[in-house]
């Protein structure tokens, strides 16, 4: 593997274990077995290092959702099932939510990273709204932008409880039951 590879590998592992703020360029050198200049030379700058590999993560987590919410055994799965794998998996990866989570505060400042977080943002709508709202690739796009939001929005703020108390986070059968009641 190249200096590039090694910073990219290093970068993601930092932004995981310390996260975007606290990831130093003394972390990254110290990681990936590069030099400074190397950063520079590859990415411009710190920044734009742990922007791409923020970018690479970010493309993690839609994949991992989108695997939880697939039914890889040909049998549908049903909403509680769904969301039961979904907390599942933000217990599992609680580090990548985290650093999705940290990098909502860069939105303001980062065009890269506010674009990185919308696209990810839309496709995780498209896929909620498939999964949940049985939306398919003929259903009206405002049907499955409204859904895939809302679902998307259940999605966020489950994920949020389960990473800051866990002992009073929603379950699935709770975040079913409220979403029945809402209609």
């Amino acid at each position: 593997m190249g200096h590039r590879e090694n910073l990219i590998t290093a970068a993601r592992e930092c932004l995981l274990k310390a996260g975007y703020a606290r990831t130093t360029v003394r972390d990254l050198v110290a990681a990936s077995g590069a030099n400074q200049a190397s950063i520079n030379y590859h990415f411009g700058s710190k920044e734009q290092l742990l922007t791409q590999a923020l970018s690479d993560l970010n493309t993690e987590w839609g994949e991992m959702l989108f695997a939880v919410l697939s039914d890889p055994d040909g049998e549908k799965a049903g909403p509680e099932q769904r969301w039961a794998r979904i907390i599942e998996s933000i217990r599992e990866h609680r580090e990548l939510w985290f650093v999705n989570f940290e990098s909502v505060s860069y939105l303001q400042h980062d065009e890269k990273v506010r674009k990185i977080n919308a696209e990810g943002q839309q496709l995780a709508r498209v896929g909620l709204a498939r999964a949940f709202g049985d939306l398919g690739p003929d259903a009206d796009p405002k049907d499955v932008h409204a859904v895939g939001a809302h679902y998307y929005s259940l999605l966020v703020g489950t994920a949020l409880q389960w990473l800051t108390d866990p002992d009073h986070a929603p379950s699935a059968a709770d975040v079913v039951r409220a979403d029945w009641r809402s209609r």
